[in-house]
């Protein structure tokens, strides 16, 4: 309810950043609903990965591997490794009566739509050299992927635009509170936008509640970014990056006709939510 009172149809939420390979994400809407079949957009959900101090924290502090940033990237490959073997032996098997199946494992069997470009990875990561892990892992079992946070994508800007990377921001009002932050800005999202790199803003909720998205979008305007961009940044933008643009982000015929009317724009302090439509429907905001 929160979230559709703050003017916001629809989210994509996914698990923690203290395990590896944290499970599946998906989009719902904010409609009003009993379960979660009620609000998920179907078909469109993604993996989340964690690079960076998270995992290293939660695992170092076990004295289990992880400890370092080594071992996170050499266990994440592995499990995609696996994943690959596991999914061209089933592959052998549906076709060749004389090929045994694998044994069924849930965590390789979510991994393979992930293998298979159906599943989009999002991998947390804060540093540049976790960014770079990211993209290298990505490249290496051509994984469609989304960086998210980017805190220091403003030092790597022209490498993470010639790899092709997109990137969800944020959040961008926050402290200091751990070593990988050390280099945040709220300049990031205009100098990523300046080099020309697909992106979003998030407020990680509830790390930021998402009630001050609009105000973080406000404060990277404040900051450079054009005011259009910062509005597509949480709007069709946000949608592209989710993959759900074909359904929402915009108005145009054929889409889920989600509206939100403000009383002013977005940005200002003095916008409040007057109506929310999700799915050409009014409800209760």
């Amino acid at each position: 309810a929160a979230t559709r009172q703050a003017g916001f149809t629809t989210c994509c939420t996914l698990p923690g950043s203290a395990n590896l390979i944290g499970g599946t994400g998906f989009v719902f809407k904010t409609r009003e609903g009993q379960v979660v079949e009620q609000l998920q957009v179907p078909g469109h959900d993604v993996m989340k990965f964690a690079l960076g101090e998270n995992p290293k924290m939660t695992y170092g502090e076990k004295r289990e591997t992880p400890m370092t940033r080594m071992a996170t990237a050499a266990l994440i490959r592995e499990e995609l490794y696996k994943a690959r073997e596991y999914m061209n032996k089933r592959a052998r098997a549906e076709t060749d009566p004389d090929a045994d199946a694998p044994d069924y494992d849930a965590k390789l069997e979510a991994l393979v739509p992930v293998l298979r470009r159906e599943v989009p990875a999002h991998f947390h990561a804060h540093r540049a050299d976790d960014m770079l892990t990211a993209i290298r892992i990505a490249r290496e079992f051509d994984l469609d992927y989304v960086l998210v946070h980017g805190t220091e994508g403003h030092l790597i800007a022209d490498i993470l635009a010639a790899e092709g990377a997109r990137v969800i921001c944020g959040p961008l009002l926050t402290d200091r509170s751990k070593p990988e932050l050390s280099h945040q800005t709220i300049e990031n999202p205009a100098r990523l936008a300046r080099a020309g790199i697909p992106l979003a803003i998030c407020t990680d909720h509830p790390e930021l509640p998402i009630q001050y998205l609009p105000l973080s979008a406000a404060m990277a305007v404040r900051a450079g970014l054009d005011k259009t961009a910062a509005l597509r940044a949480i709007t069709i933008d946000a949608a592209q990056l989710a993959g759900v643009a074909d359904r929402v982000g915009s108005l145009e015929a054929g889409k889920d006709a989600d509206v939100v009317l403000c009383s002013a724009h977005p940005f200002s302090m003095d916008c409040t939510i007057q109506a929310v439509f999700i799915d050409g429907k009014q409800t209760g905001v």
